[in-house]
C-alpha cells in the first residue's frame, strides 16, 4: 500500500510531469532506456534542465546507443561536451560507456548495487538509473528532493547533517509501484512548486502534510552549514593567431579541464610564472574570471599575432564553440577587444 503522500504526488505527477525528452510519459507501461536515463543524469549533474537539453539532443543525435558512445573518439566527446562544464563527467561518461559495452554486453546492470560499480556513476545517479529505469524502489536523493523533504517533515538541522534525516522521510515515501514516476514527482515538485525562494504551497499537492508550512518556516529551509570561502588562484592564459589558425593544445587526460581543446596557459597558482609558449610581443588585453568547485581562477589574457615556433601546442583552425568556458571567456574578450580597435 502506498503512502498516502506519494499517493497525492503521484495524482499530481499524472497532470503536471515535465515534458523532457528523456523521459517516458507517467504510468507508461515501457520503461525509459537507460542509456538515455544515465545521459541525461550525468548532464544534469550541477547543471540546469534547459542548459542539458541543447547537449543531449547533440549527444543522442549523434551517438544514440550507449555502443556507439563507447565507440566514439575522445576528442569527439570532449569536443561535444564543451560549455557544459564539471569535465570529469565527460571523461567519465567514456570510461562507463565502454565498461558497459566491454563487460556487461552493452547493458546496464538492472540494479543500483550494480549500477553504483560503474565508473562515474555515485549513489544518486545509480538510484535514479534504478528507479526510472528498471523499476527498482530506489531512494533517490537529490537537491529538489532535500528540499521537500527537509519541508515536508520541517527537518531544521543544516546540510549536509541532515541527509540522513531526509533520506529517511525520502525512503518512508518510496513506493514498490511506480518508484520511477514517484522519484521524477518530487523532482517536478521541487523545481516547480517548492522551489527555494517563492514556494507556491498553494498548488503544492503536499501541503496538507507539509510540517514547514504550518510551522511557517517553508522558505527557511532547508538550513545550510555555512560555506567556507573559496581560495582564489591566478595564471595567464596566451592567445595566438596565425591567419585563420590559433595556437592550441590538448589539456592532459586526468586534472581540471582534462582532455579539453585550450589556449596554452602558465600554471594557476598563488604567484603564477608568466611563461608564454615562444617569444614575441604579447599584450596583456584583459582578463577573465572563472569558478572551479574548490577554487575562483582569474587569467590575465595575452594575445599576439606572431606566429612563432612555439614550445607546446598546435596551429589549427578553431571552433570557438568546442573550447571548455574559460577558454571561451578568453576568446571572447580577444574578440571584443578587437571590435573596440
Amino acid at each position: 500500500m502506498r503512502d498516502p503522500r506519494s499517493e497525492a504526488l503521484l495524482a499530481w505527477y499524472d497532470l503536471h510531469a515535465r515534458d523532457l525528452p528523456w523521459r517516458m510519459p507517467p504510468g507508461a507501461t515501457r520503461r525509459a532506456d537507460p542509456y538515455r536515463v544515465w545521459l541525461s543524469e550525468v548532464m544534469l549533474q550541477q547543471t540546469t534542465v534547459a542548459a542539458v537539453k541543447g547537449y543531449f539532443a547533440t549527444f543522442t543525435a549523434t551517438w544514440p546507443t550507449v555502443a556507439d558512445l563507447a565507440a566514439a573518439e575522445d576528442g569527439a566527446v570532449m569536443a561535444a561536451w564543451a560549455g557544459l562544464g564539471y569535465y570529469a563527467r565527460a571523461r567519465n561518461l567514456l570510461k562507463c560507456a565502454r565498461v558497459v559495452v566491454a563487460e556487461h554486453g552493452g547493458r546496464f546492470p538492472g540494479t543500483e548495487a550494480g549500477l553504483r560499480a560503474l565508473p562515474g556513476i555515485g549513489p544518486y545517479t545509480a538510484a535514479a538509473i534504478a528507479a526510472i529505469a528498471f523499476g527498482e524502489p530506489a531512494v533517490v536523493v537529490d537537491g529538489n528532493v532535500e528540499r521537500v523533504m527537509s519541508r515536508l517533515a520541517a527537518i531544521e538541522t543544516p546540510l549536509p547533517a541532515a541527509r540522513t534525516e531526509i533520506r529517511a522521510v525520502a525512503a518512508e515515501m518510496t513506493p514498490s509501484d511506480r518508484p520511477g514516476d514517484h522519484a521524477q514527482a518530487v523532482m517536478d515538485l521541487g523545481a516547480t512548486i517548492c522551489t527555494p525562494r517563492r514556494p507556491a504551497c498553494m498548488l503544492c499537492p503536499l501541503s496538507p502534510d507539509c510540517a514547514a508550512r504550518a510551522a511557517g518556516i517553508a522558505t527557511t529551509l532547508p538550513r545550510k552549514a555555512p560555506k567556507a570561502a573559496k581560495p582564489a588562484r591566478r595564471g595567464h592564459v596566451y592567445l595566438a593567431r596565425r591567419g585563420a589558425e590559433w595556437l592550441v593544445e590538448t589539456r592532459p587526460g586526468s586534472g581540471l579541464l582534462g582532455g579539453m581543446l585550450a589556449f596554452p596557459t602558465s600554471d594557476w597558482s598563488d604567484a603564477p610564472d608568466d611563461a608564454p609558449p615562444f617569444a614575441a610581443p604579447w599584450q596583456r588585453i584583459g582578463s577573465v574570471r572563472h569558478g572551479f568547485t574548490h577554487f575562483d581562477l582569474t587569467l590575465d589574457v595575452h594575445a599576439t599575432n606572431v606566429a612563432g615556433n612555439p614550445d607546446r601546442g598546435r596551429w589549427e583552425v578553431l571552433d570557438p564553440g568546442a573550447l571548455p568556458t574559460l577558454f571561451a571567456k578568453a576568446h571572447a574578450l580577444w574578440a571584443e577587444t578587437k571590435r573596440e580597435t
